[in-house]
């Protein structure tokens, strides 16, 4: 087993983890593409025990295996391996996010209980999306993609759900973005800032779950 199929046997490695999801295709791509996907692999396994702001090429080049001079055939900085992880990590966001809609039951407490999942297990890189860097233009631009195409997908289905009845586009626009930013908000106490009230408030999940889903359902309601 390479070092880089071990990686996705780890925490979030598994089928639908994150590393799992980047080496999928390793296999299959020729000797330089598996290098760039080594080096996103190592640069999600940084992020998961340091902030962004202290990434390293030479820590980066360490944790994937390479030569500090092979990290310049890929990226020109660690800005640009910072971008393309993070815009790797908000399609793989927004795939779990579709399939979870598409599952049977509930799709608003499917597509939470997905988010939390994320959330809970990728803390390092949901703290550069969601609380961002000025330094990193790249994690702001990845996760307003994220946030404003998850919003399209809430408010199209609204609409399709209360046809004539719907709210005008705008307001259910602004009604998403708004639900959007206080389920983050309170991820981010739990996961990345482990406020002790917070935390102490969210011990049962599934009751978490229903409240954050109650919130959505309640808040897009025509």
């Amino acid at each position: 087993m390479s070092a880089i199929s071990a990686r996705s046997s780890a925490p979030d490695g598994g089928q639908d983890g994150f590393a799992a999801w980047l080496v999928r295709d390793r296999e299959d791509r020729r000797k330089g593409e598996r290098t760039r996907i080594d080096l996103l692999v190592a640069g999600a396994e940084l992020l998961a025990i340091a902030p962004l702001d202290r990434l390293t090429v030479a820590a980066l080049c360490k944790a994937a295996g390479v030569a500090h001079g092979t990290f310049y055939l890929y990226f020109s900085d660690r800005n640009a391996l910072a971008g393309a992880l993070l815009s790797a990590f908000v399609d793989h966001v927004q795939g779990r996010m579709r399939a979870a809609a598409r599952s049977p039951g509930d799709a608003a407490r499917n597509t939470t209980a997905a988010y939390m999942d994320l959330f809970e297990k990728n803390p390092g890189l949901m703290k550069c999306l969601v609380v961002g860097l000025d330094a990193f233009p790249e994690a702001r631009a990845a996760f307003q993609r994220l946030n404003h195409e998850w919003v399209l997908t809430v408010v199209r289905a609204t609409q399709r759900r209360a046809g004539d009845a719907a709210r005008p586009e705008d307001d259910l626009m602004r009604r998403a973005y708004a639900l959007g930013g206080m389920v983050d908000q309170y991820l981010t106490a739990l996961f990345i800032t482990e406020d002790p009230w917070v935390g102490a408030l969210s011990q049962d999940r599934d009751a978490l779950l229903e409240t954050l889903t109650d919130l959505w359902k309640r808040g897009m309601a025509s």
